[in-house]
């Protein structure tokens, strides 16, 4: 009676498939070093003080056509709603003529220029550079 030899290609592979799967997740624990370097820390300048007349031509309240709103008051502080849910809550900080820039958690980004608005049409509209979307000055009550 002759024994049959068994095959060994199945071993063979299931071996080779552990290997390359332990190989290709690293094996181990990472180091400190193999992890992906950070940007540096985001750092946000210190509110400058604002004074009335420098955000005069801000106040009030802008509406957009999607029902959503912006409203500063005589100070630079403001809000941005849409739906009774706030937005944005900060301060308006001048950034040249007629363009403010937000401030964002209780900082001046400075840099963000997509995070302002810029009062046109001889202060009849405002655009958020955010979404480049216009909004309209409403009536005083």
């Amino acid at each position: 009676m002759s024994k049959r030899a068994r095959p060994t290609v199945p071993l063979v592979c299931a071996a080779l498939a552990a290997a390359l799967t332990l190989t290709a997740c690293g094996g181990g624990e990472k180091k400190k070093e193999d992890a992906a370097p950070a940007g540096p820390p985001t750092t946000m300048a210190p509110m400058p003080k604002v004074q009335p007349a420098q955000v005069k031509a801000l106040v009030g309240r802008w509406v957009g056509v999607n029902k959503d709103y912006f409203e500063f008051q005589r100070d630079g502080a403001g809000v941005w709603m849409k739906d009774k849910q706030q937005l944005w809550k900060g301060q308006a900080i001048p950034d040249g003529t007629d363009k403010y820039r937000f401030s964002w958690e209780g900082g001046d980004p400075q840099a963000a220029s997509y995070w302002g608005v810029k009062v046109t049409d001889n202060g009849a509209k405002l655009v958020f550079a955010g979404t480049n979307q216009s909004y309209t000055k409403s009536k005083a009550k």
